[in-house]
């Protein structure tokens, strides 16, 4: 009885330890629904619950695996995984119109990606890193757009 009770309590963390789980996700998830408010705002497919499910999971995954005890080789492999799976779920995202010869759902993909990417840094506790990246990325998303959108003489497109 003792050893199933020793188990037990081994699966709930002491306070320091749900505070910073709690905030590491806490972060990618928020992170993940700024990207999505952007792309959903966008009129994009992938809004805000399909960034916030990516962010989740990703933070989700990279926290579990830290707190599992992983060394950093087998957390590097978790991390390379999810980075190659993101890269499948973006290439869902990329539809090729085959009669206007059209390939559309490349920055969707690429949002997905970064929305990834700023999880696995929050769920590795780099906070900043993963604020700093998702703030170049909407500023990517907000105002590049802009200046793809002037007359084709403005700018040059090669």
């Amino acid at each position: 009885m003792h050893q199933a009770l020793r188990e037990v309590s081994n699966w709930i963390p002491d306070l320091a330890d749900l505070v910073r789980i709690f905030g590491r996700l806490s972060v990618a998830l928020t992170l993940g629904a700024v990207v999505g408010l952007q792309r959903e705002s966008a009129g994009k497919a992938a809004g805000v619950r399909t960034h916030m499910l990516v962010a989740l999971g990703t933070a989700l995954l990279v926290v579990a695996a830290s707190d599992a005890g992983f060394a950093s080789t087998e957390l590097s492999r978790v991390v390379q995984g999810l980075i190659t799976g993101m890269g499948f779920l973006g290439g869902g995202a990329i539809l090729k119109l085959t009669q206007e010869h059209e390939i559309r759902g490349l920055t969707t993909a690429a949002g997905i990606w970064l929305t990834a990417a700023a999880s696995i840094a929050a769920g590795l506790g780099q906070i900043a890193a993963a604020v700093i990246g998702t703030l170049f990325g909407l500023l990517v998303l907000a105002v590049v757009v802009r200046l793809e959108q002037r007359p084709s003489g403005s700018v040059k497109r090669g």
